[in-house]
């Protein structure tokens, strides 16, 4: 394994370790890492690989780490990244599913729960002020779709798929 495959390794691993709270939860810091740290990918890039990760199966950490990983050093790249990512949480589930329940009474472990809760969501709306920037909302028109999108989520009870449609709709339309 050279270098950058050491990197790409604990990289992924440590988002791996310390992604709390699923994928969009996971974002800030895949960005940090990906963008900032090692330079894989500007702001831009990594909003269009977190749009592509969306769009194909499986979680979006794991998509990326793909990504990333193939576009650094092809197939062995993305397998690299990949395993990386995957590690932590596989070793952490195993060990929680072996000894949680034993557990899940606990006070100790029922407090630790309670203040993951409030993290995890702040983690999600970091996620979403990483990806608002002006590479993703150009003018007005990306803005009305955000604005119209984000009201029918929050007030109404409208399915997501429906929703998704429309706002490819409008901005296939206005654009």
């Amino acid at each position: 394994m050279n270098s950058s495959h050491g990197s790409l390794f604990f990289t992924f691993m440590k988002i791996g370790l310390f992604g709390f709270g699923g994928g969009y939860a996971m974002l800030p810091l895949i960005g940090h890492e990906v963008v900032d740290n090692n330079g894989w990918a500007t702001t831009g890039e990594f909003a269009d690989m977190v749009a592509l990760s969306q769009m194909t199966p499986g979680p979006v950490a794991l998509n990326t780490a793909t990504y990333v990983g193939f576009t650094n050093d092809g197939v062995l790249g993305s397998t690299i990244a990949t395993i990386g990512v995957c590690l932590p949480p596989f070793i952490i589930m195993y060990v929680v599913c072996r000894y949680f329940l034993s557990m899940k009474d606990n006070p100790r472990v029922a407090g630790v729960m309670r203040l993951l809760r409030p993290a995890v969501v702040g983690l999600v709306l970091a996620a979403a002020l990483v990806l608002l920037n002006r590479e993703n909302f150009v003018d007005w028109k990306s803005g009305a779709i955000f604005a119209v999108a984000f009201v029918l989520t929050a007030f109404t009870r409208l399915h997501p798929i429906p929703l998704l449609i429309g706002a490819g709709v409008a901005g296939w339309l206005l654009y």
